[in-house]
């Protein structure tokens, strides 16, 4: 409803429930309907993202956002990952494992363990950060068994940690003000990662937490070294109009990609800690602003083509 208003303020809008009346429904606006603001996330499969924006493709209905393929790609961190890592795009070294017997023999610890194909932190628990051999089989096996999907085991990264909106495309793509996620806000004695709980059930909208900092007080240098590498991760992706992007310092300082999401999360209310719409009122956009700038990245980007 919030989209809705803000879309609202400047265009007319026809809402369209991503069920299994969508196809008929998109069908039958063919013609009549300018722009989709895509925000369907979808419930079955890999590519459950990429379900409305093939049937616009299909259509020939122009839309907000990534294509199929990215957000398909995006979802999955295993293959995030081998097309960072073959563009030559820091990111975490990390294994596949689809049994036990997978994992390697030799690993060097801290590791991350996490489901390869979900988001908003599902399945990223306070226990995903392992430093035993015993502690890494205990949490790959929940994972696969909770998820039934392959697990992935990632480099841990000691550093600090951010999260960045990107808006545009091309020559117009900028990124909105850095986002730090500060891990000392958290209950005595978790783990210094963005978990589950830390999410979902620390942070609560009547309380929120006090774990961002936006603007991120970050030098100058690092401000233009991450800005540079999540362009780079933007465009080895294809994203398209936006994504938010999450980044972790190594041991040196420099900035690794973590994962893309570009479906970001877009609550309306400041206690929500929604990290977009919070980069952006950094930035000085409302949230409806917020909403519109997305349009006209698309539009743009449409016009070119």
């Amino acid at each position: 409803r919030a989209v809705e208003r803000a879309l609202a303020s400047r265009h007319q809008v026809t809402l369209v429930d991503a069920d299994l009346d969508a196809f008929e429904s998109f069908r039958r606006l063919r013609g009549r309907v300018d722009l989709v603001f895509n925000i369907a996330e979808g419930l079955h499969g890999a590519s459950r993202e990429g379900q409305i924006p093939a049937m616009l493709d299909m259509l020939g209905i122009p839309y907000t956002g990534s294509e199929p393929l990215t957000l398909g790609l995006c979802l999955d961190k295993r293959r995030t990952k081998e097309i960072l890592r073959y563009n030559r795009v820091p990111t975490p070294r990390f294994w596949t494992v689809a049994s036990l017997l997978d994992i390697p023999a030799r690993l060097s610890y801290p590791l991350m363990v996490k489901p390869t194909l979900e988001g908003s932190s599902k399945g990223v628990t306070d226990r995903s950060l392992v430093r035993t051999r015993r502690e890494l089989l205990s949490q790959v096996e929940w994972v696969l068994t909770s998820y039934r999907q392959p697990a992935l085991i990632e480099e841990f990264l000691p550093g600090r940690e951010f999260t960045v909106a990107m808006l545009g495309n091309g020559n117009t793509l900028r990124a909105l003000p850095i986002v730090e996620i500060n891990f000392t806000t958290l209950p005595k004695g978790v783990n210094p990662i963005y978990s589950y709980e830390a999410k979902w059930v620390w942070d609560r909208e009547e309380d929120p937490l006090q774990i961002f900092t936006c603007p991120a007080r970050i030098e100058p240098f690092l401000q233009r070294q991450i800005e540079s590498v999540c362009q780079q991760a933007f465009s080895a992706l294809g994203c398209r109009d936006w994504c938010r992007i999450d980044v972790r310092l190594d041991a040196a300082g420099h900035p690794q990609i973590i994962e893309l999401n570009p479906l970001p999360g877009i609550l309306p209310r400041p206690e929500q800690n929604s990290c977009f719409p919070k980069a952006a009122r950094a930035a000085g956009l409302t949230y409806d602003e917020t909403i519109l700038a997305v349009v006209d990245a698309a539009r743009q980007r449409l016009s070119q083509t």
